[in-house]
């Protein structure tokens, strides 16, 4: 039997899930519900006996976060696919199958986003299977989840007849319903016709290039000349972005499948959430009963029905009396709010952007191809940087205008090479970087290198970075 082709959505920047999704580090790549990040644990579910290396669609700032994830899961993707800019899901949809057409013109693709929780997997891989033979027969098939609840946050499905239960095969889908108010979807989910839309799809590659043709022509030309101008770059495969700049932003259902008529949907009551907001994370984790969820160091006296986690090592957060709240603390930020309120996180993600607070889109962790580093303390005219460079990691040969480095290595061994000179510097030594000077960091080790790094100078920004050679091309 031809394995299924999954294509992974890696691409978004979620904000309700604010302050631990970020513009510069989304849901997806943070353990939520468990050990696996969702998106490792999205890869997961499509791997192994069925299943084709997996082709993953992101952007250039998640290229690194993507493959390293992918080797801590055990996952060799078969291709990493960086789109230029977002456009929205059906651009990324329709690259990835003239990806995949060049090479399997007749391979059915599942398309997944990456940021779902589906704790059931032997059961959605069995509702895989329930939809190959009509994804292969020409349908384009959707999967619609078994509400347990009139949720408001969801587009809803709508069949012709209420489906069995344990139902597991492909039904007619009658249409999409956009995220409906409260009445509109306590009616719904009374009905029994209404399923959630999961935004999942499994189809043959030639059929869903059919319907782009067929339903959005004027995306087909701009999308088919950014891939065939795609170039590699260090294992990845860069989309060229003129082309791509042409192609309308549009999701996959307004462009396909609300248009399309060979549809169908394989209901499916295995348990799924898109941890669209803090209130579904308190029910994902499955709260005590007491009805609260606390994670990290956290700590409930005579609270209800609330949600306390820490994403802070050493970071104590404490709740007492507390009814309907959530709490998450991080190092640079702490959110308090009603659990009604969830969904208007994104209101005070828009808020603090407008009034240039970084930490509206940065995370702490400041993630980078040969590891990471965070701020501990930023005063006038220094900084001082925790920096953790993983095995055989390097920076950039670089220098800086504005400022000089001190760098004290705390755990590990570093090659340290500064102005042509090359030494090793070993646990509680440190070195000194004058300003100007034309340096580059490593780990030769075997083990992560941990250094402290104290900067000085007039202007201490990220962007103060002059690249000579760059084992990740950046720019």
């Amino acid at each position: 039997m031809t394995p299924i082709v999954p294509v992974l959505l890696a691409g978004g920047s979620g904000t309700r899930l604010w302050p631990l999704s970020r513009k510069s580090y989304p849901k997806q790549f943070a353990p939520l519900t468990g050990d696996r990040t969702l998106f490792q644990a999205a890869a997961g579910r499509v791997s192994g006996d069925g299943f084709a290396p997996p082709v993953v669609v992101t952007n250039a700032d998640f290229r690194f976060i993507v493959t390293e994830q992918l080797q801590e899961a055990g996952i060799d993707p078969g291709a990493v696919l960086i789109e230029p800019e977002g456009r929205n899901t059906a651009p990324a949809i329709l690259a990835a199958a003239l990806h995949i057409a060049a090479r399997r013109p007749d391979a059915l693709m599942l398309v997944c986003p990456s940021d779902h929780v589906v704790p059931d997997t032997e059961g959605f891989r069995a509702a895989v299977e329930a939809g190959r033979a009509a994804a292969a027969a020409g349908d384009l098939v959707t999967f619609g989840i078994r509400p347990t609840r009139p949720e408001t946050g969801y587009g809803w499905l709508e069949l012709d007849d209420l489906p069995p239960e344990g139902c597991l095969k492909p039904l007619p889908l009658r249409r999409f319903v956009e995220k409906p108010d409260l009445p509109t979807a306590t009616r719904m989910f009374e009905g029994g016709r209404y399923l959630w839309n999961a935004g999942i799809f499994l189809f043959c590659v030639r059929t869903i290039l059919q319907a782009f043709e067929t339903h959005v022509p004027g995306l087909l030309d701009p999308v088919r000349r950014a891939v065939e101008g795609a170039e590699p770059d260090l294992g990845f495969l860069r989309i060229s972005g003129e082309p791509w700049a042409e192609a309308e932003a549009i999701s996959i259902d307004y462009a396909v499948m609300e248009r399309a008529g060979n549809r169908a949907v394989v209901p499916f009551s295995g348990g799924w959430s898109d941890l669209g907001d803090w209130e579904a994370v308190r029910r994902e984790l499955g709260p005590d009963g007491n009805g609260n969820a606390l994670s990290g160091a956290a700590t409930a006296i005579r609270c209800e029905n609330s949600l306390l986690r820490s994403e802070a090592p050493g970071l104590e957060i404490v709740g007492i009396g507390l009814s309907d709240i959530v709490a998450v603390a991080m190092p640079d930020a702490v959110l308090v709010a009603h659990r009604d309120c969830a969904q208007e996180v994104k209101e005070a993600v828009a808020a603090m952007k407008a009034k240039g607070a970084a930490q509206a889109e940065c995370f702490p962790l400041d993630h980078r191809p040969w590891g990471w580093f965070e701020t501990l303390v930023l005063g006038d005219r220094f900084r001082v940087k925790r920096i953790v460079v993983k095995p055989k990691g390097v920076l950039s040969l670089q220098s800086h205008h504005h400022r000089a480095e001190h760098w004290i290595v705390v755990a590990g061994t570093a090659k340290v090479t500064v102005d042509g000179e090359t030494r090793l510097v070993t646990e509680n030594q440190s070195i000194y970087v004058p300003l100007g000077s034309v340096h580059r960091m490593e780990n030769p080790g075997k083990v992560p290198m941990v250094l402290i790094e104290v900067q000085t100078g007039a202007y201490l920004g990220e962007d103060d970075i002059v690249r000579y050679e760059d084992a990740y091309a950046r720019g």
